[in-house]
């Protein structure tokens, strides 16, 4: 059993929102009941299977791109050395990634806005301006930090929020790297929140963030929780309730893990500030966090600080190697041009 000391917190400071009711209950007879009672599904095919491969191709050819020595097959290169700055083994956030053409080909997929779309009861959409994982497998010069369970969303806020997406590129079966979820964690966080208080823990800037302790953990494991493993196939689109607590891990086998961050929301959520916020961070080819509405946390461009050589990259120009075209659909899901 748990034993939790409840802790005083601030009263909840955000105002109501709209779509806070929207998975209060299991009666759409789609995937979407999963969402409401599993915190997360997958959407198979949202990418043609092909396509979703020949991105991954276009990933690995960004990677050797860098001419630091990769080759993606020689697992002697898959070290720090040859590899652009990332984090957590694989999240890239730098090089203006996030405005890349084959991220945003992902983006502009019919089968992923129509996800959202079904998700939101409307096909005008944002996007967010989030990144890529290329985590290579059997490496040997990194440290796994372990887990970092968390949820994506303040404990002061009630309700639904956001949605994060993650699209696959890749097998991804129970040894590969991937998304684990507290399954059912979710629809009860709120409840969570309500026995121990709203004291916020975070490890970072965005307020939609909240990190648990061990010792928190035991809690929604009495209440059934269990971890699960999410596997799917390229093309699939794992969508999640940024209430349910997750963490990724890296492969344990011989693939590799390629994905891409995706989250979408209603356009009509942009305040102005947004629009003006998001439009700097397309010009200035910014990414964002997960969350593309209401105080958007732009990424600043900072070169990343290499480890091996200890100074700040100079490829890290936070210029696109291939920028995405500005086209009609890519301005709209930017919150740039009305729908």
């Amino acid at each position: 059993m748990s034993h939790i000391v409840p802790k005083r917190g601030p009263e909840p400071v955000f105002p109501p929102f709209e779509y806070a009711e929207l998975l209060a209950e299991a009666d759409f007879g789609d995937w979407r009941d999963e969402l409401v009672t599993k915190g997360y599904t997958v959407i198979k095919g949202a990418v043609p299977r092909e396509k979703a491969l020949s991105i991954r191709n276009q990933a690995f050819e960004w990677l050797e791109g860098f001419n630091l020595g990769f080759k993606r097959d020689d697992p002697s290169t898959y070290k720090n050395e040859y590899l652009p700055n990332h984090m957590k083994g694989g999240m890239i956030h730098g090089y203006g990634i996030a405005h890349e053409q084959w991220l945003w080909d992902l983006r502009t997929e019919q089968g992923v806005i129509d996800a959202f779309a079904k998700l939101w009861g409307t096909d005008e959409l944002i996007t967010s301006f989030d990144s890529a994982a290329i985590m290579l497998p059997s490496r040997t010069d990194i440290v796994d930090a372990g887990r970092w369970e968390h949820i994506d969303q303040s404990p002061s806020r009630r309700g639904l929020y956001c949605v994060q997406g993650i699209l696959n590129l890749n097998e991804c079966g129970p040894e590969d790297g991937g998304l684990m979820i507290l399954t059912g964690s979710a629809p009860i966080v709120e409840k969570f929140f309500d026995t121990i208080g709203r004291e916020e823990t975070r490890t970072w800037g965005p307020v939609d963030f909240y990190s648990f302790t061990d010792d928190q953990h035991q809690w929604f494991y009495d209440q059934g929780c269990t971890w699960t493993k999410v596997c799917c196939d390229p093309g699939d689109l794992i969508l999640w309730d940024s209430r349910a607590m997750h963490y990724n891990v890296l492969p344990k086998g011989k693939r590799d893990r390629t994905c891409a961050y995706i989250c979408m929301a209603p356009a009509k959520l942009l305040s102005d500030e947004d629009r003006q916020k998001r439009k700097i961070a397309f010009e200035q080819n910014l990414g964002t966090t997960h969350v593309p509405f209401a105080a958007l946390h732009l990424r600043p461009h900072v070169p990343g600080v290499r480890v091996d050589t200890g100074l700040p990259d100079p490829q890290d120009t936070g210029v696109p190697r291939n920028p995405r075209a500005a086209t009609d659909r890519v301005l709209k899901l930017s919150g740039i041009k009305p729908y």
